[in-house]
């Protein structure tokens, strides 16, 4: 990890969180986890993203990876998962058996955005990020919350249940570029539910780019983390200063 980013990490608590004038909507599981920060402080930050880990991984995880495509500017925002998991069961599950932790684990992908929010960042400069169960989280945190995002890219995950139903989901995403990732044989995630996500989303309003590579490779690609870049680019590119330095170890 580049030594800027990784001096730059940060645990924020939910009870800062919670004394910044917002209020969980929801309570559950994951609102005891802390919020994971690193990069520009979101105060000075000109976009960021929010980085969701899947099963069995961990926030400081996704926050390493995301030194792929972190640029100067990018605030990074991961929450973490109690025990490391979302939600218990397959995402082809019926959604009600991930219950309490599925609403839980929105509400805190919601607080991350929030967080962001309240720092200044317009949710329109907020690229989400998920990888495996967090591609599912992003996918129907996105899918149940539609407006302009920064971009949203889902990678080995899709939208949850036996059968999405297109009809469960509305509003726009005003053009947000979506990518929908994975690999044909996937024993977790079947193609057709990458169709399927891809093809809601399109319904939805987002640009939606959709690569299956060929194999049974499970999480994000090299290409998933290139796209990734390309949109925080875009995000960066032109945005006015705010005029508050990088966060450093010396300022922690």
């Amino acid at each position: 990890m580049l030594p800027a980013l990784e001096d730059s990490i940060e645990r924020v608590s939910t009870d800062t969180i919670a004394g910044s004038g917002r209020r969980a909507l929801v309570t559950g599981p994951h609102q005891d986890q802390p919020l994971v920060t690193a990069g520009a402080p979101p105060c000075a930050a000109d976009a960021a993203a929010v980085l969701v880990h899947g099963r069995g991984a961990t926030a400081d995880g996704v926050v390493r990876l995301a030194e792929e495509f972190y640029r100067h500017g990018l605030a990074l925002l991961a929450p973490q998962a109690e025990r490391n998991r979302w939600y218990p069961n397959s995402f082809l599950a019926p959604v009600e058996s991930n219950e309490p932790w599925l609403s839980s684990a929105l509400q805190a992908v919601a607080d991350a955005v929030a967080e962001a929010n309240d720092a200044g960042i317009s949710t329109d400069r907020v690229l989400l990020f998920g990888i495996s169960q967090g591609a599912c989280l992003v996918s129907e945190f996105d899918a149940r919350n539609p407006t302009r995002y920064g971009g949203v890219v889902a990678a080995s995950g899709g939208l949850l249940g036996p059968e999405p139903d297109p009809d469960r989901y509305d509003g726009t995403l005003d053009g947000t570029p979506v990518l929908v990732s994975g690999t044909e044989e996937d024993p977790q995630v079947p193609a057709e539910r990458l169709n399927e996500t891809a093809a809601v989303f399109e319904r939805l309003g987002g640009d939606v780019t959709e690569c299956i590579d060929e194999g049974d490779g499970h999480g994000a690609s090299d290409a998933d983390l290139a796209s990734a870049g390309e949109m925080v680019a875009e995000l960066l590119e032109g945005a006015p200063e705010r005029g508050a330095p990088e966060r450093g170890s010396a300022n922690r």
